[in-house]
């Protein structure tokens, strides 16, 4: 099974909730890079999550989330609050959200002969989005894409289908594209089962490079107005969800505060 580096990684940030703390353990893509290079050549299996106020929120309400987001081995900071709160805290991560992730793991997993796997979405987004990924990245191989019907259960028998799938077409590297909290529960279900499968968690990345969904532009996310950009193009299901996020804040910056004045003692 994969093997837990929580504690050999840099811990950048720590979101406590109920007692359980998810550790933020990847403070940089070149991190990232370097331990996901040593995992692909060792073909060890790996689960990677992306953590955001969403999240945040989630994790205090759902105890099965909580439990999958804990088996995580990497967990990077998909969100400016979660950087912002990082620093405050003396603890700094880089931005680095699932949809980012894909074109540089994608060019790894190429260069070090890595077959991949999409899951998620719709037949037609996973199609389109492996002739993008194939056509961006020389030597990629997509062996994989696998569109879960309505009502899929991220831990019920169609979820081991699809990990003996994977592991049959020999998939060093699979991009979930699921939504939180499916993707989660599904990469924690599947490295309990599998030593040989990497899971990347990336939300709508798919649908971005598809071109099924239109990402905020570059403008916008440079100025850390993303979520509004999202909240503007679905106000009816997106603004309670943000209401939540913002709710949280308040017991976060003193988490952060805590921690910094921890952090200054250590120096």
């Amino acid at each position: 099974m994969a093997e837990m580096r929580k504690d050999d990684m840099h811990v950048a940030w720590v979101a406590p909730e109920n007692g359980a703390n998810v550790v933020v353990n990847v403070p940089s893509m070149d991190v990232l890079l370097t331990d996901l290079k040593d995992y692909f050549a060792q073909r060890r299996g790996f689960a990677l999550a992306t953590l955001n106020l969403d999240h945040v929120v989630k994790l205090r309400d759902e105890p099965a989330f909580r439990t999958a987001y804990l088996a995580q081995t990497h967990v990077t900071a998909d969100g400016n609050p979660i950087v912002w709160l990082s620093r405050v805290a003396r603890q700094p991560v880089d931005l680095l959200p699932g949809s980012d992730l894909i074109a540089p793991l994608a060019a790894l997993a190429a260069q070090m002969g890595i077959p991949v796997g999409l899951l998620g979405s719709t037949e037609a987004t996973l199609q389109a989005a492996a002739d993008a990924l194939e056509a961006e990245h020389a030597g990629l191989q997509v062996v994989a894409r696998l569109a879960p019907p309505m009502g899929f259960d991220p831990t019920g028998a169609l979820a081991d289908d699809y990990i003996a799938q994977l592991e049959a077409a020999d998939v060093g590297l699979c991009f979930l594209a699921l939504g939180a909290p499916k993707q989660e529960l599904l990469a924690a279900h599947a490295i309990a089962k599998t030593d040989r499968v990497g899971f990347v968690s990336i939300g709508a990345g798919l649908d971005f490079i598809a071109g099924t969904q239109t990402r905020a532009p570059r403008l916008v996310r440079m100025i850390a107005a993303e979520w509004l950009w999202r909240m503007l193009s679905n106000p009816k299901r997106l603004a309670a969800r943000y209401a939540a996020c913002f709710a949280v804040l308040p017991r976060l910056v003193l988490s952060a505060l805590k921690a910094r004045r921890v952090n200054r003692g250590n120096v």
